[in-house]
């Protein structure tokens, strides 16, 4: 059974760095497409990026260039390392796995999800 854990989420002020973790278990890691997607109250589920299979990674115009997916394969974890972080970048954040070859940013591409782990930026 896939089973995604976040983690490293908490609150920063504006101009503040996090990198938040997606610990994976239950499938060969590596032959997922991973995401990151995060949610506001009041808003919808919007995709933040994703690493396909092959390791080519796409961002949100909303988060390019602040903020950096990586993986640890010897690790089976993700990460989103978040950088000049503002207001409106407070949501739950989520990891995502999907099982197809090719993969965006929708939320319906992804199959499996992990708990959340809420990031707060204060002005």
């Amino acid at each position: 059974q896939v089973q995604l854990v976040e983690s490293g989420g908490g609150s920063v002020q504006t101009g503040g760095s996090l990198r938040l973790s997606c610990a994976a278990s239950g499938y060969t890691y590596g032959s997922y497409c991973m995401g990151w997607f995060r949610q506001a109250p009041g808003k919808e589920r919007e995709g933040v990026g994703r690493m396909s299979r092959f390791s080519t990674i796409l961002y949100a115009d909303s988060v390019m260039c602040r903020f950096t997916i990586s993986r640890d394969n010897a690790e089976n974890t993700l990460y989103l390392k978040m950088n000049s972080l503002t207001p409106e970048d407070t949501a739950m954040y989520y990891c995502a796995a999907s099982p197809t070859t090719f993969c965006g940013l929708g939320t319906r591409e992804y199959n499996y999800w992990g708990q959340g782990t809420q990031v707060t930026v204060s002005s």
